[in-house]
């Protein structure tokens, strides 16, 4: 399995688990495509834009089953994204991605 990576607000989470599928965050919606990350930039990801959130989720999603378009972004390297929904059927895990004391979010042991 190769996973990807996406960071949400737990209520952002809740209302897609109760519709059975996740359209996106405000963000995801406004470019067009859900924004997903590897195992490795995923803590960078949550420092750049989820810096001191605490109602967050990791979830973590088998790209071997949605049709991901690997693009450029960030200093040069290739990010995930879904243009189109995520079925919950390529959900693997969801985890709380909690605060640390430093302000730092705590990630699980995660597998590329």
């Amino acid at each position: 399995m190769a996973s990807i990576y996406k960071i949400v607000s737990e209520a952002e989470w809740r209302v897609a688990e109760a519709a059975g599928i996740f359209k996106g965050a405000a963000i995801d919606l406004q470019d067009g495509y859900i924004h997903f990350s590897t195992a490795e930039q995923a803590p960078e990801t949550a420092a750049r834009h989820f810096a001191g959130v605490s109602d967050l989720l990791l979830v973590e999603v088998d790209a071997n089953l949605l049709d991901i378009k690997w693009e450029v972004s960030r200093g040069g390297a290739l990010f995930p994204h879904l243009y189109g929904a995520l079925p919950m059927s390529a959900v693997t895990r969801v985890v709380p991605l909690p605060l640390c004391a430093s302000g730092a979010h705590r990630f699980p042991d995660m597998a590329d």
